[in-house]
Order: structure tokens, then sequence, then C-alpha cells
């Protein structure tokens, strides 16, 4: 296992449609496996294998559930999402905050439906299926988003649209070839 350099913002891997998984071998549960590795050096609740700079349909997560009250972890290859109507209002900034790892350190309040479902398949192949409300649905929705070429900044409306401009041009963001190491650093330190 390793753990991987995650891509910034402006990265074309992270702003591009993943490509479905075809081949279940050992080199993706290599993948997997790196996958998780950066995801807990990186303090994350989950990661799309595009924010590692590969181009492939699957997120690994490990997030709390906040009705069974518990952490759920696990990997979703070739995910469909299914949600519950998104909110059409401004996101409340103090229940409503969300943050990413390929946008280190920063966090602004984002619409999301209250609802999410992913069906897809395992390492194995086999049928899978996640589905969650509150920060659980947050999450799914945000990793499907990634693998789809879109990235929490790009929902946000207002002021908090304006305020993530600001901190892209403060930043020196949204331009190719920017990482990070989570073995190395910390996210507010990047």
């Amino acid at each position: 296992m390793a753990v991987r350099p995650i891509r910034i913002i402006g990265d074309p891997v992270l702003h591009t449609p993943t490509r479905r998984v075809e081949v279940f071998d050992d080199g993706l549960k290599a993948l997997v496996e790196d996958m998780f590795e950066t995801m807990a050096a990186a303090e994350g609740v989950g990661l799309a294998a595009n924010q590692i700079g590969v181009d492939l349909r699957l997120f690994v997560y490990d997030c709390p559930d906040e009705e069974r009250r518990e952490r759920v972890r696990g990997v979703v290859v070739n995910p469909v999402l299914e949600t519950s109507e998104r909110p059409e209002t401004m996101p409340d900034p103090e229940d409503d905050e969300e943050g990413c790892l390929s946008v280190p350190g920063e966090h602004f309040p984002t619409g999301r439906a209250e609802w999410a479902r992913v069906t897809g398949v395992d390492l194995d192949g086999s049928p899978v299926e996640v589905e969650g409300r509150g920060f659980l649905a947050r999450c799914l929705q945000h990793e499907t988003d990634h693998l789809d070429g879109v990235i929490y900044l790009d929902r946000l409306v207002g002021r908090n649209q304006r305020a993530a401009r600001k901190m892209l041009k403060q930043t020196g963001w949204g331009v190719p070839g920017l990482e990070w190491d989570p073995a190395t650093q910390q996210a507010e330190d990047v």
C-alpha cells in the first residue's frame, strides 16, 4: 500500500468524467488499498479515483452514518447516484459546510439532498448498495460528483461562489499540475 499525492482543483483529471471500470483484477484491488491509505493519511471521509489521477469510476469512503450511529466503510465501483430533491435555497453556513481533499483546508456551505443512494459493484463485481441521510448522503453525492467531473465548488451559489473564486485566486489554484502529499503535508498547510 502507498499514500498517493492528491490532485488539486484545476487538474484536468478532476474536471473530466471518469471511465467505467471493466477489469476487476489485482491491479484494481491494489488501487483501492492505496486509495484507503491515502484517504486515511489525508484525514478524509471519501476519495474518488480521479483525485489521485486515475480516471476510473470508483470511490472509497469511511464516513459517519448518523442514523445508525456508526462509521461505514467501503468501495463502490461504477456507482449510479439517486437522491431526494436538492434544496434550491442558500445553504446553511453551519449545517451545510463541505470540504474536499482536492481543495485542501477550505470549506464552503454547499446545498445537497438530504437522502442519497448509490448502487454499483464491489471489487469482485458483486452488486453493492449504500444508502444514507445527512452527512453520509452528502459524502455519496460528493464522491459521485467527482467521478462525473464535478467539484463541490461547481455547486456553490451566491456569496459562497464569490468567496470560492476569491480563494482560488489567492491560493493560485485552478490550474493544471498541482497536487499535495498527505504523507508529508496537512491539508490546512497546503
